[in-house]
């Protein structure tokens, strides 16, 4: 478990991209074999490459996607397992960052 700073969180890349990079990994690691290689790996490397990762307070973290993110993966957002994927994993990485920060109880 790191020693979470709010306000370090503000320059994150510099204080925790290791932890950003684990939690993120993680994420996408729970979810391999269990969806559609094609559309994890697309979503993974073009719209998460490009997602910002928040401390909302209260021990609880959020992780904004790019506007465009439909547009990024071309045809596989018409894939049918797309929308669930991309909202699966950006929950997973918010209950990672909550968890490498210990703020969840879960191990």
């Amino acid at each position: 478990m790191t020693e979470f700073d709010p306000e370090k969180f503000e320059e994150k890349y510099v204080y925790y991209f290791e932890e950003l990079e684990e939690a993120y990994s993680n994420a996408y690691n729970q979810l391999h074999g269990r969806y559609d290689s094609a559309v994890l790996r697309a979503i993974d490397r073009k719209v998460l490459s490009e997602s910002e990762p928040f401390y909302d307070g209260d021990g609880e973290f959020s992780v904004e996607l790019p506007d465009d993110a439909r547009e990024r993966v071309g045809p596989v957002a018409d894939h049918e397992q797309f929308e669930t994927v991309l909202t699966e994993l950006r929950e997973r990485i918010e209950r990672e960052l909550r968890r490498i920060f210990g703020f969840d109880d879960e191990t």
